[in-house]
């Protein structure tokens, strides 16, 4: 798997000079924008180079064996380019090309002669009808279409994070990437994997194992191999957040005129996913908004939630919330209330926490009086930022969090932009909605009751980042 995050060099087939041609938009990515420092080469039918890419006529006539071909040609002419990639000694192939199982029956004939030649010769194929891949560290992409001007583009490979995602259509790909511009999470790879007439998401989830992902992240619209998925996942020491289609018979249908897959039956994968440890979504936006609860916060290890607010309204909303989420608003002892009391400003020393207009050390004081209480799990604060020295005590529940291991999903009921600068600027955690918080808080305590079932918390992976060790 990992030449085709981190190939040495690579050959671009159907790139050309022609107006709007996608594969040339890879050449430009990987030579004016990325600088890659691998040969790119080149095929098309007059052996133009592109953009400084040596060009070839044929796969045959190349001067060198590439680690990985990336074939973006019409559907017809792959089944034959794939044989002259085996015959070369080409090992890796990404096939961006559509028309193929997703089709119909033409398609789908032509998607098993290529799986033929993959298995006789040993090659792996990623694809079809995918993007590929994409690796913030090794600064490698395969993506077609990409302007390189973005400024959000290069964020992401300017800052590396420790968020993988399998993700088999490339809107969601696209998606997935800028909603994570604004946010704390930083992409380790993105693998598109369309079809996945080969290469699957089992193969990526023990691959991911071995590099420095933290969190993993799929959108998936079928299953390609029950039992192998399952086995992947049981052995996963890292948390798989999964996004699945196919809930209903209109969704099911609209997954395989996509990327060709059966949509497998919703309640067996449901059940897979409780049983495997993989933590299944509910919307498509928390694959890139819940997993800074992992690789920002420790993990929640019980379902006792405290909650802290400067607006009594949010906790009556977020009470609901908690228990729609499945974890328990705690009965705060005699001992802490009393702690709480010799605060000031508390309006209501039981569960929610509730205070008025107060100064910053009530702020703090408050914070270290629940997370220290042995009958609390994790803090859920709600707080408005009335006035900037809030922020500047968010900025202390961090460290605190930190200090008593146990984790806060902070959610700031302000305007969606105002809590997205906060958490931009002074890069603090915060959820944009109220029902962000309480799935992250859920999500959290899901994976930790997972890992303790397996065994498997000693060797739990997720507290490798910045200022969590």
């Amino acid at each position: 798997m990992e030449k085709f995050f981190n190939p040495e060099s690579v050959v671009v087939i159907g790139a050309s000079n022609s107006p709007f041609n996608l594969g040339a938009t890879i050449c430009n990515i990987l030579k004016d924008y990325l600088d890659y420092t691998g040969a790119v080469y080149v095929v098309n039918s007059k052996g133009e180079q592109v953009n400084g890419c040596p060009g070839f006529s044929s796969v045959p006539a190349l001067s060198a064996v590439p680690d990985m071909a990336i074939i973006i040609v019409a559907a017809r002419h792959v089944p034959g380019i794939v044989r002259d990639c085996a015959e070369k000694g080409i090992k890796r192939v990404i096939i961006e090309s559509a028309g193929f199982a997703e089709d119909g029956a033409e398609g789908a004939a032509m998607q098993r002669e290529i799986d033929e030649v993959a298995q006789s010769s040993g090659m792996r194929i990623m694809g079809p009808n995918c993007l590929g891949t994409l690796s913030t560290r090794n600064k490698f992409c395969s993506f077609y279409g990409v302007n390189p001007s973005l400024v959000e583009m290069n964020q992401i490979f300017e800052v590396p994070g420790n968020i993988s995602y399998i993700i088999q259509s490339g809107g969601v790909v696209v998606l997935v990437m800028e909603s994570l511009y604004y946010d704390l999470v930083g992409i380790n790879k993105v693998v598109s994997i369309g079809n996945k007439c080969d290469v699957d998401e089992a193969d990526l989830i023990d691959y991911f194992q071995k590099d420095e992902t933290q969190v993993i992240g799929m959108y998936l619209e079928n299953v390609a191999d029950g039992r192998r998925l399952m086995e992947a996942a049981e052995k996963s020491r890292k948390p798989i957040l999964v996004f699945k289609t196919g809930k209903t018979p209109e969704g099911a249908a609209a997954a395989t005129s996509h990327t060709a897959g059966m949509a497998n039956d919703d309640l067996i994968f449901d059940s897979a996913c409780r049983q495997a440890g993989m933590i299944r979504l509910k919307s498509i936006d928390e694959l890139h908004s819940l997993p800074k609860i992992f690789t920002q916060m420790p993990l929640l290890k019980g379902n006792r939630v405290a909650m802290f607010t400067n607006s009594g309204a949010f906790g009556s909303i977020a009470a609901d919330l908690l228990a729609e989420a499945g974890l328990r608003m705690v009965t705060l002892s005699d001992r802490t209330q009393a702690k709480l009391k010799k605060a000031g400003q508390v309006f209501n020393v039981k569960n929610p926490v509730d205070i008025g207009p107060a100064p910053p050390q009530t702020y703090l004081d408050i914070f270290e009086i629940l997370l220290a209480a042995d009958e609390v799990d994790g803090l859920w604060p709600l707080l408005s930022v009335w006035q900037t020295f809030v922020i500047d005590c968010l900025e202390e529940l961090l460290k605190m969090c930190r200090h008593y291991d146990k984790p806060a999903a902070i959610y700031t009921p302000n305007a969606i932009s105002k809590s997205i600068a906060i958490r931009t600027g002074r890069r603090i955690p915060i959820f944009e909605t109220a029902e962000q918080s309480a799935r992250a808080l859920c999500v959290s305590f899901m994976f930790y009751n997972s890992m303790r079932k397996r065994g498997g918390l000693e060797n739990c992976e997720i507290f490798a980042a910045p200022g969590m060790e």
